[in-house]
């Protein structure tokens, strides 16, 4: 396999975000939600508006993972007030670590939470935080073997379903 590069996004990425969030989470949760739901979470959250917003974000940053030129997935982080909730002041939330499901098992994922990890500690936090859904056995397990431990969890409301994510955090500190 090619190596993968990392490259912060910026808006001229809107598109290349876009296609990868309607993707990657189409790929990921279809299967398992009724069509309604997945197209009106879709609709809300990966809109142009929608991601304009949270690029332009000073708090959230946005990286690309690229193999062969090709964007094949990409990492959401938030600083401060771009968290959805407050645990932890001094904390990163990883918001999205979505990859191809064509690339699963290539260290994609692990290279992007390494991106993460790598921010943490150059911004100084005490922890990285994240939600999960409590269905979603294979980050479960993959953020568990980077030392993540469930701390809390929250109800995620997608469409008319109201599901449970899990809240892991890895102590920096």
């Amino acid at each position: 396999m090619n190596p993968i590069e990392i490259q912060k996004a910026t808006l001229n990425d809107l598109e290349i975000l876009q296609k990868l969030s309607i993707q990657t989470f189409t790929e990921t949760f279809a299967a398992v939600n009724t069509p309604d739901n997945i197209t009106n979470y879709i609709n809300d959250s990966f809109n142009t508006q929608q991601l304009t917003t949270e690029l332009s974000n000073t708090n959230s940053m946005f990286y690309l993972a690229y193999s062969n030129r090709v964007a094949v997935g990409y990492l959401k982080i938030n600083f401060g007030d771009a968290q959805t909730e407050t645990h932890d002041q001094n904390a990163l939330k990883v918001h999205r670590i979505y990859v191809l499901q064509t690339f699963h098992g290539k260290n994609i994922g692990q290279l992007l939470l390494n991106q993460a990890k790598k921010i943490a500690e150059n911004n100084g936090v005490a922890s990285i935080w994240l939600g999960v859904w409590e269905e979603n056995y294979r980050a479960l397990q993959f953020y568990a073997k980077n030392g993540f431990v469930v701390f809390d969890q929250h109800v995620f409301t997608l469409g008319n379903d109201k599901q449970t994510d899990l809240l892991m955090q890895l102590r920096l500190k």
